[in-house]
This record gives C-alpha cells, sequence and structure tokens, in this order.
C-alpha cells in the first residue's frame, strides 16, 4: 500500500509540472508532440490531435516534448517552423519554462489549504491566529543537542512529552515550565521520560520511556536535558483563513527549502564527507511516505506539498536539462544576441541528462546500503 500511495504521489507531482509547460505551450500556440509519464522505453501512447500521450517503463519522471526545444533541421527550416519553442519570442520561451515550476508551487499551496481546511495541521501554539485554539496541544520536542542527555538517551524530534517521573515523584501534564523546574530539581537523578512518538488515528498511541541524568549544559550552566521545546498541537481552520494559512506556509517552506538547497549544494561543492548520505531517492521517499502516511492525511498532504515545492526548487537550478539550465541557455542568448548552436545545445542538454540519471542511480544505491544496514 505504501508502494501505491508513492506512486500516486509521483504521479501526481510530475503531471502537475509537465502539466504546467503542456497549457501553456498549448495557449501559446506552440506545437506539442508528446505528453509522457515516466521515461522511455514506451509501454503504449494515445495520439489525440497532434499530440501522443504515453505511458513509459521507467516510472521515475516524465516530459513534454516541445517541437523545437531541441533545435533539428526540421524545426529551424520546416513548414511548421512557426510553431516551434525556439522560434517565439524570449519572454515566452520563459513563461513555457517556469509554468511547470509554478505548477508545483500552486499544487503545494491547494495541499496545505485542504490539510489545513480538512484534517489540520500541526502547529505551534505561538503561531495560532487570534481567535482560534489548537486541537490536543502537548510539549514536542523539536530540536536536541548532539551528544546531550536526550540524545544518549535516543529522544527524537517530533517525540511528545507526557511525564517525568524519579522513584516515586511524577510530573503528569507537563508544560514547558514545569518540565524545566522538574529537571532542574533534580540535577543528578535518573529521570524517566515518558514520551509518545508515532501514531495514528486507527492505532491508540503507546506510551515508551527513556532514562536520562541532567547535565549542566542548559543556560548558565543550569541542568538540561539538552532538547528545544514548543506546545505544539493540530490546527483546524476554516477555508477562508485555510487560504492564508497556506500561503504564508508556502512562503516559508519554499525560503527554508531553497536556503538548504543551497546549503546542501555548498556541501557538495566542498566534498564534505557524508553529503550524500543527506539525499534520499526513490527508494527512501517510499519509506518516508509511510511514516507519513501512518501519522495521518493532513500529515500526508503536508509532506507531498514539501515534496512539490522540492521538486519546483530543484528545477529552477541552472543545471543543464533542468528548466533552469534551459532558462539560463535563454539568459546567455538574451545578451549574446543570437541563439547558442543547436549542435551545442543539445550536446550539453544531453550531457546534464545522463548526468542527473548517474545522480539518480547513485542515490538510489545509497538508499538501498541505508535500508539494509
Amino acid at each position: 500500500m505504501t508502494i501505491i500511495i508513492f506512486l500516486i504521489i509521483l504521479g501526481l507531482l510530475i503531471l502537475s509540472h509537465e502539466f504546467g509547460h503542456f497549457f501553456v505551450a498549448k495557449r501559446s500556440g506552440i506545437r506539442v508532440n508528446e505528453f509522457g509519464l515516466g521515461f522511455p522505453p514506451r509501454l503504449f501512447g494515445l495520439r489525440w490531435g497532434e499530440t501522443i500521450y504515453s505511458l513509459n517503463l521507467i516510472p521515475f519522471g516524465g516530459f513534454v516534448k516541445i517541437y523545437g526545444e531541441n533545435p533539428d533541421e526540421e524545426s529551424l527550416t520546416g513548414v511548421d517552423r512557426a510553431r516551434a519553442i525556439n522560434a517565439q519570442p524570449k519572454w515566452r520561451q520563459a513563461l513555457v519554462l517556469v509554468a511547470g515550476v509554478t505548477m508545483n508551487l500552486a499544487l503545494a499551496w491547494l495541499l496545505l489549504i485542504i490539510a489545513f481546511s480538512t484534517t489540520g495541521l500541526p502547529a505551534e501554539i505561538g503561531s495560532v491566529p487570534a481567535g482560534y485554539t489548537l486541537d490536543n496541544p502537548q510539549v514536542t520536542i523539536v530540536a536536541i543537542k548532539p551528544n546531550s542527555p536526550a540524545a544518549l538517551a535516543e529522544l527524537a524530534v517530533g517525540d511528545r512529552i507526557v511525564h517525568l517521573r524519579v522513584n516515586n515523584e511524577k510530573l503528569t501534564d507537563p508544560t514547558i515550565e514545569t518540565i524545566q523546574s522538574f529537571v532542574a530539581t533534580h540535577p543528578t537523578a535518573e529521570i524517566i521520560v515518558g514520551y509518545i512518538r508515532a501514531h495514528s488515528s486507527s492505532i491508540k498511541p503507546t506510551i515508551a520511556e527513556r532514562a536520562l541524568r541532567p547535565a549542566n549544559i542548559g543556560l548558565d550552566g543550569k541542568p538540561a536535558m539538552g532538547v528545544g521545546l514548543e506546545v505544539i498541537g493540530n490546527l483546524h481552520l476554516p477555508l477562508p483563513r485555510a487560504i492564508i494559512a497556506g500561503t504564508q506556509s508556502l512562503w516559508h517552506l519554499t525560503k527554508s527549502t531553497a536556503i538548504g538547497l543551497v546549503s546542501f549544494l555548498g556541501s557538495l561543492i566542498g566534498g564534505q564527507k557524508g553529503t550524500l548520505d543527506q539525499v534520499t531517492g526513490p527508494v527512501g521517499l517510499v519509506g518516508l511516505v509511510g511514516d507519513a502516511s501512518a501519522l495521518g492525511f493532513g500529515y500526508l498532504l503536508f509532506f507531498t506539498a514539501i515534496l512539490s515545492i522540492n521538486l519546483a526548487i530543484l528545477n529552477l537550478l541552472p543545471i543543464p536539462a533542468l528548466d533552469g539550465g534551459r532558462l539560463f541557455f535563454l539568459l546567455i542568448e538574451k545578451i549574446k544576441g543570437s541563439p547558442i548552436k543547436p549542435a551545442v545545445a543539445n550536446a550539453v542538454n544531453l550531457t546534464g541528462f545522463v548526468l542527473l540519471m548517474g545522480l539518480m542511480l547513485l542515490v538510489t544505491y545509497s538508499d538501498i546500503l541505508k535500508f539494509f544496514a
């Protein structure tokens, strides 16, 4: 079932992205030769008008074959050359290229709105709009200091603390303040932390426990577990307010994703050890989809929105074969005042595509190794 959900999500992301290119190209009068889900070899195709709609064997991708995007003799001198994308003004070519990214961001925005207005989404108590309340607010771990007592006890980000205990003394219904006070008054004792990890709507959450001893790592050297805590609950909003919250979330998620990607690329270029371990490919995503779906439908919508944002930003990178690479070619042509030689453009795009496929295989291999580790 997890694999089926993953393939549905993957298909949705690809279809939305490629439909953006397809729709704007069609509306601009540009000829579209093929709309494909997956990469060749082709399993089957259906021609409707001048366009073939195909399903292909390799499921991790999709494409739209727009007439003239890889310039050849026919698109440059043939009878239909006026409908080739390379014959259009630069601004119209750019619109076609950015349409895929725009559709992915629009899809993420729609998913966030649906999640806020139906099942609700996790939110910190400080971010709740005036007049609304959180459902089931609980103290939740949002950060863990490396090598801290909490890290050594194998607590994790997302764990919800339900009690603390030392011998017969027990703190129930904890708040951030009472947790800090409890830890401060037991600086050397072994504290039992009761917490809830993952849950779903159909399975009763189970309380697990971990033992730790506070260390003097807090502010001013005070005893601390080494965690960042926030009160987090489920925020459910009416549709008008959900639209506002979805827009705000889209902006913050897009900004943080872009910053994270720049940081990752810097590490990759700098040759930092373990950089590849930070990347998850198709195999790893199957497991993440399973985790998200186990937490509930709202979490799955949220995770799909994050994937859609990631796909949009990745496609804007100035790498040959990606939308960003083609936009970069347009910029070069605009500056130099003449087209890049078709043989050069095609060779660079093909090289970029081969390198991307190689990277995907490498990441998939890394996923498999991590799965069996």
